[in-house]
């Protein structure tokens, strides 16, 4: 059996390394070969032992969701653990209901804004976190001792004694999960006093978790709604639709005059908008937009806000003049969320479209991130287009450098020099970044500048001699 391959949250198909099964975002990779029922079984059980019992368990649509499961559940059952089934239901709505019912842990079978073939599992603690390095170092030992993950024969007996009778643990429907994710994002808005009546809000399911969850929450706060791609087959999420591809939702906003668009991917915990003119709403256009409103009602925590280092300047520019702070973590929302938690801060964000409000959850919530988003429309009186006039977006251009010798990037005076020279060149109005891939023999060049055709040439500059150095 090939050994696992996994999508890292770049949006790109990688060879992660080899000695870890997991990535950036839990274990992912193509359902029925790469991420294996026995895989799954090996994490139950694995889960049991590490987190403790009950456990949550929430899927998106994928068709390989209820065969996971169904792994999972055995793995995690035969261990004498209980599992809370939740069924269909975003990924931040799991951590949320870990929370508030207890439980030991939660589980998502998701691979988020990837292809329907692909799927994930990703664990969070009780507290509705995403695990520590440290826990996931010990699930790996756990699918690394497991024959089933070396050789894809059934799992061998590690040693500890079968459990039986009343000992083996029982799966059963956590009733009204659904609901009781909505209920709580809708009445985060009510005790602001706001509603969106007046509202026409168009919303992009992506064939997704969020089909029920987005537009009822929206429609029991006022919104008049157009959902788009509710529905699903388990071979359908993400394709041509959701946060990956606006094209959908931006001409349904266009030939209907809704106020908004939003477009979430397949398990829910990012957001990307567009506004009534159609222009596409980031990541970085959405922290900006919460992180003023916050400030401007006292609740924003030591007038600091955390993204990574891939977000624009103009982000960094925009908060830098209302007097915000902003710290750039590693890409990847556990960085983001990380340093929001060492630092006491409540806004967190990437490009992507992960928005964490950690006063309201405790992980990327694409729901919670659209009714705060209108919440403050409202609250202002302005448009989205006006409301995204805090920031201007620089032109970004990101060239990636296949190289032989990536290990001498590091070492190279002549590259430090140049990149020097040219974020000299570049001063308060641009941005150089070098980046060696940790999983491919490439170094991403990214440069920014308030002109996209100065951006360009110094980036090519620096390619072509990475390329020359390195190649």
């Amino acid at each position: 059996m090939r050994a696992p391959i996994f999508l890292r949250e770049d949006d790109t198909l990688k060879e992660y390394n080899m000695s870890r099964y997991f990535g950036t975002d839990g274990v992912r990779g193509i359902a029925n070969t790469e991420l294996t029922c026995e895989m799954a079984y090996t994490l139950g059980k694995a889960a049991v032992a590490l987190l403790g019992s009950p456990l949550v368990i929430g899927r998106d649509t994928r068709r390989s969701g209820t065969m996971l499961e169904a792994a999972l559940v055995a793995g995690i059952t035969s261990e004498g653990g209980d599992a809370l089934l939740a069924g269909v239901i975003p990924t931040p709505a799991v951590a949320l209901l870990t929370r508030d019912h207890g439980a030991a842990g939660g589980v998502v079978i998701s691979a988020s804004h990837n292809a329907p073939q692909y799927n994930g599992i990703k664990f969070f603690d009780r507290e509705g976190f995403k695990l520590s390095r440290e826990l996931e170092d010990k699930f790996e030992a756990c699918l690394q001792e497991s024959e089933s993950v070396r050789t894809g024969t059934l799992l061998q007996d590690t040693g500890s004694s079968s459990l039986t009778g009343k000992l083996i643990g029982v799966a059963q429907p956590l009733k009204d999960a659904a609901e009781h994710y909505i209920a709580y994002a809708v009445n985060l808005v009510r005790a602001q006093g706001i509603d969106f009546t007046g509202l026409t809000v168009a919303v992009d399911c992506g064939h997704g978790a969020s089909f029920h969850t987005t537009p009822e929450a929206l429609r029991r706060l006022g919104a008049e709604v157009i959902a788009l791609n509710t529905d699903f087959n388990g071979d359908d999420i993400n394709v041509a639709c959701g946060s990956t591809h606006l094209e959908q939702i931006k001409s349904v906003v266009a030939q209907s005059d809704a106020d908004a668009g939003m477009a979430h991917d397949g398990d829910a915990d990012r957001l990307l908008a567009v506004d009534a003119q159609g222009n596409e709403l980031d990541g970085d256009y959405i922290e900006a937009i919460c992180a003023l409103d916050l400030a401007s009602r006292d609740k924003l925590p030591h007038s600091t806000v955390v993204s990574t280092i891939l977000c624009n300047l103009g982000f960094v520019t925009a908060m830098k003049e209302h007097n915000i702070e902003v710290i750039q973590t590693d890409v990847g929302d556990s960085n983001v969320l990380t340093a929001m938690r060492e630092g006491g801060y409540v806004v967190g964000g990437e490009q992507s479209g992960h928005m964490i409000l950690l006063e309201h959850n405790t992980t990327g919530d694409g729901l919670i991130t659209v009714l705060q988003l209108l919440a403050t429309m409202k609250r202002s009186g302005k448009t989205l287009a006006e409301l995204s006039q805090v920031m201007t977006r620089y032109p970004q251009v990101i060239i990636n450098v296949k190289v032989t010798d990536k290990t001498g990037f590091h070492s190279s005076t002549v590259i430090k020099q140049t990149v020097e020279e040219s974020g000299a060149r570049l001063g308060a109005d641009g941005r150089v970044l070098l980046r060696p891939s940790g999983t491919e023999p490439l170094v991403r060049v990214m440069v920014e500048a308030k002109d996209e055709h100065v951006a360009h040439d110094e980036a090519q500059q620096l390619a072509e001699l990475v390329e020359r150095e390195l190649g």
